[in-house]
């Protein structure tokens, strides 16, 4: 693994515009959650509260997948380019292994 200090401090940080949508996108993902949370305290039709956590799911592997995308880019390249790849990937497919669960 990579030593927890290379994880702290991200070889490329993310951009002002990369951090402001993906909070902007969660920010709507906790929405959704309080506004399912409402659906639920008012008694309404479980298959439209599922209907609703199906599309919080979707959302949030969105962002996975783009923060997943990012991770590869720009971190494990950067890894692999300064020799550092292999503890990269194995850090990659653990995390990987662990999210598809």
């Amino acid at each position: 693994m990579l030593d927890k200090f290379l994880r702290d401090q991200p070889v490329n940080p993310r951009t002002d515009t990369e951090k402001t949508a993906i909070t902007n996108r969660l920010k709507r993902i906790e929405g959704q959650v309080r506004g399912v949370q409402k659906m639920v305290e008012e008694d309404r039709y479980c298959v439209d509260i599922l209907v609703q956590i199906s599309a919080i799911s979707a959302a949030l592997k969105k962002v996975g997948y783009e923060v997943t995308e990012r991770h590869i880019k720009h971190c494990v390249s950067d890894a692999v380019k300064s020799g550092q790849g292999e503890p990269a990937i194995d850090e990659l497919m653990d995390v990987l292994k662990q999210i598809s669960k």
